[in-house]
């Protein structure tokens, strides 16, 4: 088969084969049809679809099947069956392939997990260097994950600017801002997870920082639940809110998770001290009030991590199914939405997601979750 070039066209597509005539339409509603073209359908410059339906699932089919060169196969004769299958619904990639298949930048992936270490854009994993490329996987249709553990608490002395910490409740607007303004993939807002420790200072705020549901519109967010707050919440005892000491040098200079910190002998400064009941009861509360925040079993997640000489789990990308373990900061991890199954699941990997309660109230507005990584 004759090598077409990757140069784009005029609708920003890499060269793709005419639809082969042998080739069977798919059978659609016209409802289902009306949602492939809205969203997927690529347009040329004047703003119309530059493809059909049918051809649309033709450019999927070939661009995935272009791999098969690296092995001297037939890239036509794999189309074609990857096509059949596709038309005839038996399977689906997610969103991003639809989107993404054929163009110039060719990003498949859904899921992502970016690390935030407390910079403001000096360290690679920076607080804005991180909203750029989040900012990036995004446009191409991807969905990005974020721990915010490793803020600084809100109010904490900024030495090198004699100023106070915007904390990580306050990070999280500015990032959930930049993504209102971002169409992912060209056609929709993305969908983000953000994740704060469940011994982090700020922790009460982050909590109920989406009790109204027009705020943070553009992000799910769950508590990261350890084993140790588990068993506080039976023993009924008191729970200690933490962060590295930052009056200690040690300190300063450190930027990696609590765990880190205590084998590395940092000093902890305990900012809060409350009953672990109470907290937990709060976790309930809102999310009973409209599933905001979920929970995520860090220590149950890190039991099953493949890798954890590389790095611990800490955050979730919201789109992987329940029965899904996957590792940052590339991929993202399972998650647990509803809080009653806490302590069943705290001593076991996490491989189930429940449905979150639902609201008792009307929504003013659609939640953030489900916009991504179909």
């Amino acid at each position: 088969m004759e090598k077409l070039s990757k140069k784009s066209t005029s609708n920003g597509l890499t060269p793709t084969p005419p639809l082969p005539g042998d080739l069977p339409a798919v059978a659609l509603t016209d409802n289902a049809r009306q949602v492939l073209v809205r969203r997927y359908v690529r347009r040329g410059d004047d703003g119309q679809p530059a493809e059909t339906v049918e051809e649309m699932f033709w450019r999927v089919a070939y661009h995935i099947a272009v791999v098969e060169e690296m092995w001297a196969g037939d890239i036509l004769q794999r189309a074609k069956q990857f096509y059949t299958i596709l038309t005839s619904k038996r399977f689906f990639p997610n969103s991003p392939t639809f989107t993404g298949a054929g163009t110039p930048l060719g990003q498949l992936a859904a899921c992502f997990v970016l690390p935030i270490t407390d910079d403001m854009g000096r360290d690679a994993a920076g607080i804005f260097t991180t909203l750029r490329n989040a900012a990036l996987i995004q446009q191409t249709g991807g969905g990005n994950g974020f721990s915010f553990s490793r803020l600084r608490p809100k109010g904490a002395l900024v030495k090198s600017s004699a100023g106070n910490a915007t904390g990580p409740v306050g990070f999280l607007r500015v990032y959930d801002n930049a993504f209102g303004e971002i169409a992912q993939g060209g056609s929709r807002r993305g969908a983000n997870m953000g994740v704060l420790r469940v011994d982090h200072p700020d922790l009460e705020d982050f909590i109920s920082c989406k009790t109204n549901e027009n705020a943070i519109t553009n992000f799910n967010i769950s508590v990261g639940i350890t084993d140790a707050f588990m068993q506080a919440v039976e023993d009924d005892a008191d729970w200690d809110l933490i962060f590295p000491d930052l009056a200690s040098p040690q300190a300063r200079a450190f930027s990696g998770t609590i765990e880190q910190a205590r084998e590395a002998g940092i000093q902890l400064r305990v900012y809060k001290t409350l009953p672990a009941r109470e907290l937990f009861q709060k976790i309930v509360t809102q999310a009973h009030h409209n599933g905001e925040s979920g929970v995520l079993f860090l220590d149950a997640a890190n039991r099953s991590n493949p890798v954890p000489h590389l790095y611990a789990l800490e955050s979730t990308n919201p789109c992987v199914t329940g029965d899904t373990l996957a590792t940052p900061p590339t991929a993202c991890t399972a998650r647990m939405r509803w809080p009653a199954r806490e302590k069943r699941c705290a001593s076991r990997p996490m491989r189930a997601s429940a449905p979150k309660p639902s609201s008792p109230r009307r929504r003013s507005s659609p939640p953030a979750r489900n916009r991504s990584c179909a």
